[in-house]
């Protein structure tokens, strides 16, 4: 049986967050406030026996991961993985986050993104937002599904029994994994806090979410 574990970690604040914006493969940098965080992180980990590193290829992700890793007893090089950006929201990138929820839930009788999620489901909700984008460029749930799995089949490829990985990605999809591979009855009506951890096992290829949201800070 072949058994490790992963350190999920969300990014620092950013500048879109402060400004209530969507970002998913869009980017922008981490605020003061938002580095301070990841530094903070850090510190609470820098003593985890980390085998390897891996990060979503956005500059908030992999600044995030360059801090952790470099305050980390191993110090190990974070790998950029675009397997583990955050959700694509087609046209909606950089909208008002509530303006843009409102238009997309609206249309399913919810009134925000948590009921629609509530009432409908994680994948659901993805598919309708590819609906509502006008270009229909956003992932749907098998798109967004698919990448994330060649992530972890890559990561298979390099971690070994009893390993600890750090992963540094982005809010919807660490809700995402905690929604679907839950191993306990978490509060999931809410997105993880920015360099908060949540803790993945993986056994044999299956994924099983054993803490969420834990704050680092």
């Amino acid at each position: 049986m072949s058994k490790y574990q992963i350190y999920l970690i969300r990014h620092g604040k950013t500048w879109f967050n402060r400004y209530q914006k969507i970002q998913g493969w869009s980017d922008t940098p981490l605020t003061q406030d938002g580095i301070e965080v990841a530094h903070s992180a850090a510190k609470a980990l820098k003593d985890v026996n980390f085998a390897a590193a891996f990060s979503s290829d956005t500059r908030r992700a992999m600044d995030t991961a360059e801090i952790i890793a470099k305050a980390n007893m191993n110090k190990p090089l974070p790998q950029k993985m675009t397997e583990f950006r955050e959700q694509f929201y087609g046209s909606f990138e950089g909208d008002n986050i509530d303006e843009a929820w409102d238009k997309i839930s609206n249309s399913h009788n919810a009134k925000n993104y948590q009921e629609i999620v509530y009432k409908y489901g994680f994948d659901a909700t993805m598919d309708f937002v590819k609906e509502a984008d006008p270009f229909h460029d956003a992932e749907s749930a098998e798109e967004y599904w698919n990448r994330l799995d060649r992530g972890f089949e890559k990561i298979d490829q390099i971690a070994h029994d009893g390993d600890k990985i750090l992963l540094v990605t982005h809010s919807t999809t660490i809700l995402s994994l905690a929604f679907k591979y839950q191993d306990g009855d978490y509060e999931l009506n809410q997105l993880p806090g920015n360099s908060s951890l949540t803790m993945l096992e993986r056994i044999d290829g299956t994924n099983h979410v054993t803490s969420y949201n834990q704050k680092l800070h």
